[in-house]
């Protein structure tokens, strides 16, 4: 093990030698984080398969407008409403929609789910392989390196092959198996590294996605109708999110360069586990606790308001000044998942007894905006995130804090698997932009002469 003075020493060379000076990137018109200047994203590709729709630009100006959130075309409020109003689970659905690119008839449907059922269940090699031999101490690096391992248990020992066909049979492959991935992960974690009983069932290829994480996760192995419709939601409004977003666009960079899939859904599986994309809920469920921790009365707006003050001020919180749960890179008006989930949050707060908590977590909603706001006033707009309600649901469903992110990744597996679909049908170049070199030749110093 290096020593730490020698890491600090060597680490400040790098920083001298890695630094440039923030007015380059204005000064060669570099377009960091692929971002324009105007906040809006810089347009790399097309897709088919989602779009995400906070602001129109106008005369070269952009303009907010609510949000709103299309699975090849179709509103998802429109996929959410019909769920609910013919009492089933939609995550399904939604995944043959947007790997097939059209919306299943009632017969397809019925044979996508015995498909997809059929490959939840793992062998045991794979299993004592993959991950009760390694016990994870993170379950986002334990589902990357056991979607690796599966490239080592390919049906047909094909698993470079880039067919099309091929690449199909394999994504539903991992839709199926990436649930039980993950349930399996965390148990293995909990008994090995956290001393709790190892329970291990087997998933039923008959249940919807969201009723298997309920069944493989609890211990009793129960679960209420609300709860598996609230995680199916949540499954569903994760499923997809647009081409650009930083996950997706892995999938992109890794599919153009002719990869396997196993690696490019882990390296997205990675990408994902960043705390800038993927954990945000657990920054949201750790203010909140520091809220409830700190404020005496946080049933009073007043209390909430005034603590959510001193975290804008960077007084409070992680010193950051954010509030997490508010803002996204797209929607400033509303997110439609934000509004989706909340509905659905109010429900599951009754049936647990938890109204005031939900009452908290809508007082953000409403105040936080305008606090952040007074101190950013050229700043854009803030509404809450899909994130503020999507922890607390977790929480609601006793779902360990250690698989919030394993859980985005399980619903948005099927838009990677999407994603990678749609960039071997539309082939291009292989992803590769331009980083400009800003030193000056330096000549060689034989190693006597340094």
């Amino acid at each position: 093990m290096a020593d730490k003075k020698w890491l600090k020493k060597q680490a400040d060379k790098v920083r001298k030698a890695d630094y440039i000076d923030p007015a380059l990137y204005r000064k060669y018109g570099v377009k960091r984080g692929l971002r324009n200047d105007n906040g809006t994203g810089v347009l790399v590709g097309l897709t088919t398969i989602g779009n995400v729709h906070g602001y129109v630009v106008s005369e070269g100006e952009k303009q907010a407008v609510p949000g709103e959130l299309y699975y090849r075309g179709i509103n998802v409020r429109d996929i959410v409403n019909a769920d609910k109003r013919e009492h089933r689970f939609g995550y399904e659905e939604t995944a043959y929609l947007l790997l097939l690119g059209e919306l299943p008839t009632e017969r397809q449907l019925k044979e996508w789910n015995q498909k997809i059922g059929a490959y939840r269940k793992l062998s045991d090699a794979f299993k004592d392989n993959a991950i009760m031999k390694h016990p994870p101490k993170d379950l986002m690096n334990a589902l990357a390196r056991a979607v690796l391992f599966a490239y080592a248990f390919d049906p047909e020992d094909a698993p470079d092959d880039i067919s099309l066909e091929k690449c199909l049979e394999q994504s539903m492959d991992l839709i199926g198996s990436i649930p039980t991935i993950v349930a399996y992960a965390y148990q293995a974690k909990h008994h090995y590294l956290e001393g709790g009983s190892l329970m291990i069932r087997m998933p039923d290829p008959e249940k919807s996605t969201a009723e298997n994480i309920l069944l493989l996760t609890r211990e009793d192995g129960r679960y209420t109708r609300l709860e598996a419709e609230t995680l199916d939601l949540a499954l569903i409004l994760h499923a997809e999110h647009g081409g650009g977003n930083n996950s997706s666009f892995t999938t992109h960079v890794v599919t153009s360069s002719h990869s396997d899939i196993y690696s490019s859904v882990a390296s997205s599986v990675l990408s994902l586990k960043g705390a800038r994309h993927g954990g945000a809920n657990l920054r949201v469920m750790k203010q909140m606790d520091e809220i409830k921790a700190n404020v005496k009365d946080w049933t009073k707006e007043d209390n909430v308001r005034k603590y959510l003050e001193r975290i804008a001020d960077k007084k409070a919180g992680d010193g950051s000044g954010l509030i997490y749960g508010l803002g996204h890179a797209v929607y400033t008006i509303s997110d439609p998942r934000a509004q989706m989930l909340r509905e659905k949050a109010r429900q599951l707060a009754k049936e647990k007894g938890r109204l005031e908590e939900m009452r908290l977590f809508e007082m953000i909603e409403e105040l936080g905006p305008a606090i952040v706001k007074a101190r950013h006033p050229r700043a854009e707009d803030v509404c809450a995130n899909v994130d503020l309600y999507s922890g607390f649901v977790y929480d609601m469903l006793n779902i360990p804090r250690d698989l919030y992110t394993p859980l985005f990744a399980v619903a948005r597996c099927v838009s990677w698997c999407a994603h990678r679909m749609e960039e071997l049908v539309n082939p291009g170049p292989i992803i590769r932009p331009a980083y400009k070199p800003i030193f000056h030749p330096k000549p060689y110093v034989d190693l006597g002469d340094r």
